[in-house]
């Protein structure tokens, strides 16, 4: 249905009649009413109407609940192209009618390529950064909150020395009492350039966006006037309206980090709220993002699975539109989950950690060496307790935190 959005829902409900609710559904949340219309109107109005596209139904869920898979058809003249018209049609009222739970959307290419996508993607950052045989590496500042300038310039540098490729404000990194934020940039930018003097390689820094939403996008243009050369931004919280604005301004040329925050309210439930795979992997990448963070399955704030590989799948799929954007398990990573992470994601992974690095017993330039090691180790097929044998990062940081 090239002209349609598809939504697919599951819905729990004392009643039988699917095929009433999803009717329902399709003129409710389209034209409103249908059959008390005159013909004329209805005429008129038929390029409008939402369509049953499918009912599935599912075993009970509970012994007076019935279930059912429910997808309609909506069709994209409805929509401006921007992801609250979206979300508001498929999900706005709906979200509130009882256990409905939004398990799929699909966007035709006709209303896609109304959206910019990664701007970037994974092998425009991977051009930026002159890295294309391996998987990149992610730290994070911890904590910035309170800390004066010179610390985080000192923590950046370490960090950097490290071999880390990209370096992203904690996403709390709100206040600027004591580090100011044109000049934590600048800091940021100089502590880069020094540390490539010794490494030979360049440095991504994510500085966090925040503020009032009409202020965003002449602070981002503000940031890369002091040197940002990529930007984090909380999509969930700001918007992804926001987001899709950065990604479409030509004065904007640096890559966009997306942060999960406030992502588990929507898809925390099994019956209600969005799929991970939705929030996280299609929307963030229709609406611009290179890098869209997301809980891995292994680590502290774990995310199933399979549903973490939907993620990585919305985002890595082929598209006529969009550019690929790199998946970025978080939370709870050190280097003993390098390769259950390489295993699911191959070449094209950000490895991303902050208490790896920076909770290494020989501080953060070597929990970044101990994960560049891991990295090298599985590129090689080396097991990590033979790459140990000769590296006392890897060693030590294996010791600290074992392998899972």
């Amino acid at each position: 249905m090239e002209n349609y959005v598809l939504a697919t829902y599951r819905i729990q409900s004392e009643s039988y009649d699917f095929a009433k609710k999803a009717q329902g559904i399709a003129m409710g949340l389209t034209v409103g009413s249908w059959t008390d219309l005159p013909l004329a109107k209805q005429e008129m109005m038929q390029q409008h109407l939402g369509q049953v596209a499918d009912i599935r139904e599912l075993p009970a869920v509970y012994d007076n609940l019935y279930a059912a898979e429910i997808q309609i058809a909506y069709p994209v003249i409805n929509f401006s192209p921007d992801i609250p018209a979206i979300l508001t049609t498929v999900f706005g009222k709906l979200s509130m009618d009882g256990k409905v739970r939004l398990i799929d959307l699909q966007i035709p290419d006709t209303f896609a390529r109304q959206f910019p996508g990664p701007k970037f993607g994974i092998q425009g950052v991977r051009e930026i950064l002159g890295v294309q045989d391996r998987p990149l590496l992610m730290s994070i500042f911890k904590s910035g909150v309170g800390m004066e300038l010179k610390e985080l310039a000192d923590q950046f540098y370490q960090q950097a020395l490290g071999g880390v490729d990209l370096i992203k404000d904690d996403e709390i990194f709100f206040s600027e009492t004591y580090a100011p934020f044109a000049e934590r940039v600048r800091a940021c930018r100089d502590k880069g350039l020094e540390a490539a003097e010794t490494t030979g390689q360049r440095v991504l820094y994510a500085a966090n966006l925040s503020g009032p939403v009409t202020k965003m996008i002449d602070k981002a243009k503000y940031a890369i006037e002091a040197g940002a050369n990529a930007l984090l931004l909380n999509v969930l919280p700001y918007g992804y309206d926001i987001l899709q604005r950065l990604a479409e301004d030509p004065d904007i040329p640096v890559p966009l980090v997306a942060h999960p925050a406030l992502s588990g309210a929507l898809y925390g439930s099994a019956d209600y709220g969005i799929a991970a795979h939705i929030i996280l992997g299609t929307l963030m990448r229709m609406a611009g993002a290179d890098l869209v963070l997301y809980p891995s399955p292994y680590g502290s704030v774990a995310m199933e699975r399979g549903e973490t590989l939907k993620i990585a799948g919305q985002l890595r799929s082929e598209h006529a539109y969009f550019k690929q954007a790199f998946a970025v398990p978080s939370a709870g990573i050190h280097p003993g989950l390098v390769p259950m992470l390489f295993e699911d994601l191959g070449m094209d992974l950000i490895v991303n950690a902050g208490g790896g690095v920076h909770g290494h017993p020989m501080g953060p330039a070597a929990g970044g060496q101990a994960f560049r090691q891991a990295i090298a180790a599985v590129l090689a097929g080396q097991s990590l307790e033979r790459a140990a044998e000769s590296q006392e990062e890897l060693r030590i940081a294996l010791q600290v935190w074992g392998k899972k």
